[in-house]
């Protein structure tokens, strides 16, 4: 296990429990935990400011300098990002923002400093927002975490002040698309759109230590992971793949079958992109490009206290069970970096390759999560 892993494991003071039993017989063979794994139940609280809310910059001096996946997050950290556009979806110079963030923590040297501040100057001095909640969603939360990073309140005061009054800002933004602003896209779509935009709104209240509004975002999550007790006020599509209708969720619960196919941890809202469910299992990314925002909001909330990897039944775990197991459809391109968070979480052995590459939103976790 790699010293970083043994800080979170250590400071999350967890018990040892088994992984839920009772999956099909056709679900084990991945999910099987390569060695023995303390319980995934309490995660570091964490709440001041340069304290790590995605990690630690004391965290990430335990990591390595050498390998695969550092040469590949050193490269990406030695390029130029350009200028940030938040309301482009399929702008990058969100993850390279993250790089120069990563590469400061660990060396120290202030060029890769320089460069994530002046990303977050050009966003604190942004006009107002004009774009889909979708690509504020798969933008902003990267430069929040790569502020927290920087410890970017003792590096620049006054930027640090300009940034959390635009995050504020932001985050009720009106938005064009499917959804009004960021907090009522995280509330409305049980799909990668509320998935991205819940990242976000979580990584914002949690720089900004706002308590209240994490407990909001987290009983949000966790409805959309299965629970309806916690949540139900979302707007689901075409329901073909739910397990059950007339109650639908984000991610199917345990045990769910159809036609005589297992769809427990499918996640219907954005399954239903490859057409009505028909009785076959078909190949959709969107169901990936979903986890990308669910697995960033379950770090983040995770990263706060929340006991996030076992709501919904281990919701999560089932999610990537499925698509492995089932679909037959391991994680590829910008989706890899996911497999190693889910592997370090759970103990599972998922298809994790490095280099791993960056998603839409966070990425380098095969440095910052996997195996060395």
């Amino acid at each position: 296990m790699r010293p970083v892993q043994k800080m979170f494991l250590s400071a999350c003071g967890l018990a040892t429990v088994l992984l839920a039993a009772g999956c099909a017989d056709e679900q084990q063979a991945i999910t099987e935990p390569g060695a023995p794994l303390a319980d995934v139940a309490a995660a570091t609280a964490t709440s001041a400011n340069g304290s790590g809310i995605w990690l630690s910059a004391e965290e990430v001096k335990t990591l390595p300098t050498s390998g695969r996946a550092w040469s590949n997050l050193k490269a990406a950290a030695d390029r130029s990002c350009g200028t940030p556009d938040i309301s482009d979806q399929s702008d990058k110079a969100n993850v390279c923002v993250l790089a120069k963030a990563l590469v400061y923590a660990r060396t120290g040297e202030t060029k890769y400093r320089d460069g994530v501040v002046s990303a977050i100057n050009s966003i604190a001095r942004s006009g107002r927002y004009s774009g889909r909640a979708l690509a504020m969603g798969r933008e902003l939360g990267t430069y929040v975490v790569a502020a927290d990073l920087i410890n970017l309140k003792s590096v620049n005061s006054s930027l640090d002040q300009q940034f959390r009054s635009k995050l504020q800002e932001l985050r009720k933004a009106s938005t064009s698309g499917a959804a009004d602003n960021l907090i009522d896209c995280h509330e409305k779509r049980p799909n990668n759109w509320g998935t991205m935009c819940g990242a976000t709104r979580v990584a914002i209240a949690a720089y900004l230590g706002e308590r209240a509004e994490l407990d909001r975002a987290a009983q949000v999550f966790r409805g959309y992971l299965g629970e309806r007790s916690a949540y139900a006020g979302f707007k689901y599509g075409e329901l073909s793949w739910q397990c059950d209708q007339s109650k639908p969720v984000g991610i199917n619960p345990r045990g769910c079958t159809k036609s005589g196919l297992s769809l427990d941890g499918v996640l219907p809202d954005d399954q239903r992109r490859s057409g009505s469910f028909s009785g076959r299992v078909t190949k959709e990314n969107y169901a990936y490009e979903a986890l990308q925002g669910a697995l960033a909001q379950a770090v983040l909330l995770s990263r706060q206290g929340y006991d996030v990897w076992n709501w919904g039944d281990k919701a999560l775990l089932r999610a990537y069970t499925w698509l492995h197991n089932v679909a037959k459809y391991p994680a590829e391109g910008d989706d890899t970096w996911q497999t190693h968070v889910v592997n370090h979480v759970y103990g599972t052995n998922f298809p994790a390759p490095t280099p791993a590459r960056a998603g839409k939103n966070f990425g380098w976790t095969d440095w910052t999560h996997g195996s060395r």
